[in-house]
């Protein structure tokens, strides 16, 4: 991730009213941040992030200023009460003047909304000399305590104050800035940013290290299958996790100098294109990827663009580019039926090709990338061996695991999000040992009376009763998260009241095992209790007598 403003960037922006904006930063335009003002965007690229600025406004031309650091912390001082200490008081310790008897309604405000506004257009000091003149006409300032003035000119300055503060986009980020709108926190199932990292520990979604560390590991990368519908969402914290999610910084600057992203060239057009490997080359990561399922003719991933990476004209030096992967459950459970796997385009001789038209040319070598590439990614999928699965998605889980669950490698982790407990509870009582022994016995019964399917096929019986094999997963469990924010004050110490409500959450997740084809008895170790020798009979024979902890009853005798 950089630590700069690059060109053609998402960035976020937090304005003075604590409100978060997603924002683009496409040179030679303006960013316009509503009532509190707007800006060139070239005066931010190449600038620090996690920098307050303040918007000076002019008739001629706008300029950013960065608020100093201790211009921010005398500030925030203020309002956390500092200015208590400067409250007069009588012989008894009682302050002079306290807000009891105050009053403060629009009554107290002689400027009208007519005479602010005309301010707001005239003023070029980023709105302090709004509030300087706010503060003026207040008819009843003289009688505020030190922390009730500074709670008003608190307010005020979130009002007026042309100021805004740009933060890198992360998934955190992102997560927290669609949880405060209704309708954008629907799309990601309320998925919160705490339950975004349970699921990421639980799915043992890890980065993969340097070259050095990998050296030393038997297998130091991953490779996830998702079912995501939440736009993308949970493959970008995957990605994240993994360090694939944002392009190197040298790549970006490189990107963000020309003021333009990467374009792919035609082969007319990009005198490197014969040496360039295809796509289906690009795509062909074997470690460090993610695979998602999806049910449509691609999946949906829209929320990727905010990282820098479009599933429709993706960028070739973004990592996401040759890490991610997609295959339809079409192609997964019935691939001779989808025709871009199953119908491979036509071989043309070099001769022949040579002598079509440039478009015919380009259409044949797309039909046969597309064609190479489905056809890798299908039988990549369909031999399995991964070594996590991460579900969330609309459907039932338990017609996802049934198809998914054996396409994992032993102790590999399955992980399933839903925002409410009722489907994760079903799928958990699937799993429960009451079910494994129940079918254990039903199986073992009969084979007993027919003896073993052919091809390790199961019985029609089974599949009825049990819709999953409940030996395929051990530890189901099921569990939730939630941070809360609590105000903590003398005597007044509870969680904040303003808390935002909505579906709470839960998390299954379980260990993908590899059932035994045998017949296996566990006997367990033996005891080891310490003996004593104790004199048995007058013929001179010792025997071992075992103590009372022991719980063997033999003897054993010792001849002389």
């Amino acid at each position: 991730m950089s630590t700069s403003i690059r060109a053609n960037q998402f960035i976020i922006l937090r304005l003075p009213s604590d409100t978060t904006k997603i924002q683009k930063v496409v040179p030679n335009t303006l960013i316009n941040c509503g009532k509190f003002g707007s800006f060139p965007a070239n005066q931010i690229i190449g600038r620090p992030f996690f920098v307050t600025y303040e918007i000076l406004e002019s008739p001629d031309n706008t300029t950013l200023r960065i608020v100093p650091a201790t211009e921010l912390h005398a500030e925030s001082l203020i309002t956390e009460g500092e200015g208590d200490d400067d409250v007069e008081v009588n012989e008894e310790g009682l302050p002079l003047r306290t807000n009891r008897e105050t009053v403060d309604d629009a009554s107290t405000q002689k400027l009208t909304l007519e005479e602010i506004e005309a301010l707001k257009k005239e003023s070029t000091g980023a709105g302090k000399e709004i509030i300087a003149k706010i503060l003026e006409s207040h008819s009843t300032i003289d009688q505020k305590t030190a922390f009730s003035l500074a709670k008003y000119t608190l307010r005020k300055q979130k009002k007026y104050m042309k100021r805004f503060t740009p933060f890198p986009m992360n998934v955190s980020s992102l997560t927290n800035y669609m949880l405060e709108n209704k309708e954008s926190a629907q799309k990601i199932f309320e998925l919160r940013d705490e339950l975004m990292g349970l699921i990421g520990s639980w799915g043992n979604v890890h980065h993969g290290g340097d070259a050095s560390i990998q050296a030393t590991l038997p297998k130091p990368n991953g490779r996830y299958l998702v079912v995501d519908e939440t736009g993308g969402l949970v493959v970008a914290a995957m990605a994240e996790r993994m360090g694939v999610l944002h392009p190197e910084e040298d790549e970006e600057l490189d990107s963000g100098e020309n003021g333009a992203s990467n374009q792919q060239l035609s082969p007319e057009e990009d005198p490197n294109a014969a040496s360039r490997p295809n796509r289906a080359t690009l795509s062909s990561a074997t470690g460090n990827t993610i695979t998602v399922i999806h049910a449509n003719k691609q999946p949906n991933t829209s929320l990727l663009k905010y990282f820098g990476f479009d599933q429709n004209v993706p960028d070739e030096s973004h990592p996401l580019y040759t890490h991610l992967k997609s295959i339809s459950w079409l192609q997964l459970l019935h691939p001779e039926a989808d025709p871009i796997y199953a119908d491979e385009p036509a071989i043309i001789p070099d001769a022949e090709l040579a002598t079509l038209k440039t478009n015919k040319r380009g259409a044949y070598h797309r039909k046969r990338n597309r064609w190479a590439r489905t056809q890798s990614i299908v039988n990549e999928v369909r031999a399995g061996e991964y070594d996590g699965l991460v579900v969330a998605t609309l459907m039932d889980p338990d017609s996802v695991l049934k198809h998914a669950v054996p396409l994992l490698s032993g102790s590999a982790p399955v992980v399933v999000y839903s925002p409410i407990p009722e489907q994760l509870v079903t799928l958990t009582d699937l799993y429960s040992t009451g079910r494994k022994t129940a079918y254990l016995n039903k199986k073992r019964d009969l084979e007993e009376q027919r003896g073993p399917m052919p091809g390790g096929a199961e019985f029609p019986e089974l599949a009825e009763e049990f819709p999953l094999n409940p030996t395929l997963l051990l530890a189901p469990t099921l569990e939730t998260v939630r941070v809360r924010q609590w105000q903590v004050l003398p005597g007044r110490t509870h969680p904040m009241m303003s808390g935002r409500g909505g579906a709470e959450g839960y998390v299954f997740h379980g260990i993908r095992v590899l059932p035994s084809e045998g017949f296996i008895q566990a006997a367990g170790n033996p005891g080891r209790k310490r003996r004593k020798l104790v004199p048995a009979t007058a013929q001179g024979t010792v025997t071992a007598a075992a103590t009372p902890e022991t719980t063997t009853s033999a003897d054993v005798e010792m001849k002389s």
